[in-house]
């Protein structure tokens, strides 16, 4: 099976462009740059490591309640919670409350290898913003609170319309 590179513009063609960009579209971009490097940072919602992760933080918890906290549909989240079940990091046990649902909990090891990934991804964390002074991460936050609460408000409609869209 052949493999493909991901597109990469020309650097002087890019750095062109941005530099001929106005502020808004500078902006944007920066975005976008951020988002590209994150994804490429993490994985999926849904990962082995970040349900690993959720299970350390809640304890035991129903594989429905799972599921909406992850965002994830349920079968895409039987599939992993299977191959963790498989790999002895997690127990799915029928509910005490309700025989038709499952709990979910971890091992013994489940819960080293749910604390090994937190204190990377909290390393990783500091990583991404030691470049900034306290005081500038506390402004860019403020920023950020500020255009996130306006574009919850400003762009909804558009949200959930993409959210119906993708349901069906």
């Amino acid at each position: 099976m052949k493999h493909h590179k991901p597109f990469q513009p020309d650097p002087a063609k890019r750095l062109a462009h941005y530099q001929a960009a106005d502020i808004n579209d500078k902006l944007i971009i920066n975005f976008r740059d951020i988002s590209h490097t994150m994804r490429s940072l993490y994985e999926g919602r849904g990962s082995q490591k970040r349900i690993l992760m959720v299970l350390l933080e809640t304890g035991p918890i129903t594989q429905r309640a799972l599921t909406e906290r992850l965002g994830i549909q349920p079968g895409s989240a039987s599939e992993v919670l299977s191959k963790l079940e498989h790999a002895g990091l997690i127990l799915r046990t029928a509910s005490t409350e309700d025989r038709r649902t499952t709990d979910i909990s971890l091992t013994e090891e489940g819960r080293k290898q749910a604390a090994k990934a937190r204190a990377l991804r909290d390393r990783r964390h500091e990583q991404m913003f030691s470049c900034l002074s306290q005081s500038e991460k506390v402004q860019l936050l403020t920023l950020l609170e500020t255009i996130s609460k306006d574009w919850d408000s400003r762009y909804q409609e558009a949200s959930e319309n993409k959210c119906a869209g993708q349901k069906e």
